[in-house]
């Protein structure tokens, strides 16, 4: 198995004690998969955090590894918006993410797959 990307939406489910998704990620992080996040995941979750939230979300991201946007990953994601935004609404956001992937050869864990039409990127 390869290591993962992990989107907003499974980090949010992780704060709310969602059993099923704490026990994926420590199934995940016990076979020596490497748990990554993007720096869009981190602003999307702080820009919504719940009162009482802030200290477990900081825990939670000093568990895992970020990996920078960068100008290959813009491109990609610029890329991807040309083609997918108006005909599938991609959003910036997810096309940073899925261009991360893209770029960094890792599997994409989220729970709405449904965001994500393009071709050439992998879910767990």
């Amino acid at each position: 198995m390869a290591d993962i990307l992990i989107d907003t939406d499974v980090v949010i489910e992780w704060l709310r004690g969602n059993e099923s998704i704490v026990n994926r990620l420590i199934t995940i992080k016990h076979s020596g998969m490497a748990i990554f996040y993007s720096p869009v995941t981190k602003a999307e979750i702080f820009h919504g955090l719940r009162p009482g939230e802030k200290e477990k979300t900081i825990d939670f991201f000093l568990s895992c590894s970020s990996i920078p946007i960068n100008d290959e990953i813009g491109e990609k994601a610029g890329l991807y918006l040309a083609k997918y935004h108006k005909s599938h609404s991609l959003a910036l956001g997810d096309a940073l993410i899925a261009a991360t992937c893209h770029i960094h050869k890792i599997s994409l864990f989220t729970l709405n797959k449904k965001h994500y039409p393009l071709k050439d990127i992998h879910f767990v």
